[in-house]
């Protein structure tokens, strides 16, 4: 089905239950939090609501580590990201789903592949959520695997443009499969939550089947201090100013069996049998913490071959690829003014196996119209790559929800 039939599609079904007031209710909620759709009889849900990014770049090579020799200048503008969304429960409040379409070219491309049947990667997010029990969740669809802290942030809820150097090599994305979450209450503030994924392990919209083995994802989250208001563990910035300190930290391992991509969910597919394959093992250690206004986010990845050697062969013994392997370090802070302004700071380290050395220095400033509903954010970021020309980049973004 090609994306125009799909938008038709989705805009029929939008219309039907929208204009049919006998057999749902339309309720409208404030600023860039939806539109609401609930069945006469209370059996069914159904949020709706968009958003975009609009992203303006410049970039400069520095040669020689010398500011007075920059080169290769370009500049672009940009719709970064255009997200339709829907979520709500179906038959009961125990059986909520999510789903999630990509509407700009930069998140549909690249599916001109047989891996993706030659079609563009529409979808991000298709899941069903179901608590079976009363501190037990079922999910099971596509949607992201429990990495790291930085990429289940949602796009829509980042303290800066982008996110870090960290994440755009060494996450995990989305994946299609099942995850079961437990979560449990210690004393009267301590939270813990234990997550197991079981996945395909090439990330998401493969129609080819499995290619190597499978995924298997770990996570242990906590929270000594208590929950943070509206869920601002996962959430840029200090928005709600905390009166208390609030801490979260998590650790994640994920073990990719016989990864068919260089960077498992991500990267190159890698065109050997499947006996040539390894498996790749990746580690993560993350926190987040806030304080009456202040934010401070870290995180740690690394991402190992088993067996050590990170290049692929045929069985002829000749190279066709490598897995990126290595280690990396991101800590992030930002301070909330009263007029809801926001400075910020990234240092990001790189240690790839097969690449140079990398650190990076990122300095951002944000301004919260609407909190994450509406924002305009710049940041202006310097990457010294050891033993190469270094880079320097500069970005402006408007990020609208409705």
């Amino acid at each position: 089905m090609n994306f125009k039939k799909t938008t038709g599609i989705i805009v029929i079904c939008y219309l039907c239950t929208a204009f049919n007031p006998t057999q749902a209710q339309i309720k409208t909620n404030s600023f860039g939090k939806g539109i609401d759709f609930i069945a006469k009889d209370s059996s069914f849900t159904m949020n709706v609501g968009m958003r975009f990014q609009a992203l303006y770049t410049n970039n400069w090579d520095v040669v020689g580590d010398d500011f007075g020799n920059v080169s290769n200048h370009t500049s672009n503008f940009l719709l970064r990201r255009s997200r339709l969304k829907f979520k709500g429960y179906a038959f009961n409040p125990k059986v909520q789903y999510k789903i999630e379409l990509a509407l700009t070219n930069r998140d549909m491309s690249g599916g001109d592949l047989p891996q993706y049947s030659n079609a563009s990667r529409l979808m991000l997010d298709a899941v069903v959520k179901w608590n079976f029990s009363k501190n037990f969740w079922l999910w099971a669809g596509q949607t992201k695997l429990p990495g790291n802290r930085e990429r289940v942030v949602s796009s829509a809820n980042m303290q800066m443009v982008d996110r870090s150097r960290l994440n755009s090599r060494f996450n995990i994305d989305r994946d299609m499969g099942i995850q079961l979450r437990h979560k449990s209450k210690f004393g009267k503030q301590f939270y813990m939550e234990q997550i197991f994924s079981f996945s395909q392990g090439e990330g998401r919209n493969i129609t080819s089947g499995n290619i190597g083995g499978y995924d298997y994802t770990f996570r242990l989250e906590m929270l000594p201090f208590g929950k943070f208001k509206s869920g601002g563990d996962y959430k840029g910035g200090d928005l709600k100013r905390e009166k208390k300190p609030k801490l979260g930290f998590g650790f994640a391992y994920d073990i990719n069996d016989r990864a068919g991509r260089d960077r498992g969910q991500l990267g190159n597919f890698l065109e050997v049998a499947p006996t040539q394959l390894k498996t790749l093992n990746t580690f993560f250690a993350d926190f987040m913490f806030k304080y009456r206004s202040f934010s401070l986010m870290g995180e740690y990845a690394l991402r190992e071959v088993g067996g050590g050697n990170n290049r692929v062969f045929d069985v002829n013994n000749n190279q066709v690829g490598a897995y990126y392997t290595g280690q990396a370090v991101n800590l992030q802070a930002g301070y909330l003014l009263k007029n809801n302004w926001e400075p910020s700071a990234r240092f990001t380290y790189m240690s790839p196996t097969s690449s140079n050395k990398e650190n990076e220095y990122t300095i951002g400033l944000s301004k919260y119209v609407v909190g994450h509903k509406l924002k305009f954010q710049a940041d202006l970021s310097y990457r010294d790559v050891l033993n190469k020309d270094d880079k320097l980049f500069y970005r402006m973004q408007v990020d609208l929800h409705f």
